[in-house]
């Protein structure tokens, strides 16, 4: 059973995902992909859930401005070998920095000892990111310094970078 609530960021509804102990999904209502991984399962909202309590202040703190670490929750990453490293190392993107495809196609080039790997590839994992915000794809841009690929929608994305840059 997958559990579902719904919460009003100042950029937009999200709809949140729980397995009831772990977060399994965060997507804005309408965005690409929106919900994909609840596809075929069966799901119940379920508001009073502690998880979603203790996502729902942590995106509050979010959003006012603050530096909550997403260490704090307990997410559960659905996908392939490949697209878990690249949400990995998303994660470790330090709250108010960037970093471009092209560096974390380095990173995971490196991890699986080859010569290079395709930042397109690195691209489409980062745009299934199936826990957007906390899992934060939006810190990833374009070598170019150009904001792109965002499933949540480029303004979005440009508001999210705006909220921490303070």
């Amino acid at each position: 059973m997958i559990y579902t609530t719904k919460y009003n960021t100042p950029i937009g509804k999200v709809l949140i995902a729980s397995d009831g102990e772990y977060i399994t999904g965060l997507w804005f209502e309408g965005q690409k992909y929106f919900a994909k991984n609840l596809t075929g399962k069966t799901t119940s909202q379920n508001d009073k859930l502690e998880i979603f309590n203790v996502t729902k202040n942590w995106l509050d703190r979010y959003f006012n401005g603050n530096n909550p670490d997403v260490k704090e929750l307990k997410i559960k990453l659905e996908g392939t070998q490949f697209q878990k490293d690249v949400w990995k190392i998303l994660c470790q993107i330090p709250y108010g920095t960037t970093t471009t495809y092209k560096k974390i196609a380095q990173a995971i080039a490196k991890k699986y000892n080859k010569a290079t790997m395709s930042a397109q590839a690195v691209g489409n994992a980062v745009g299934h990111n199936p826990i957007l915000i906390i899992v934060p794809c939006h810190r990833v841009i374009a070598s170019d310094g150009k904001l792109t690929g965002y499933a949540g929608g480029i303004d979005k994305k440009a508001k999210l970078l705006e909220i921490e840059k303070g």
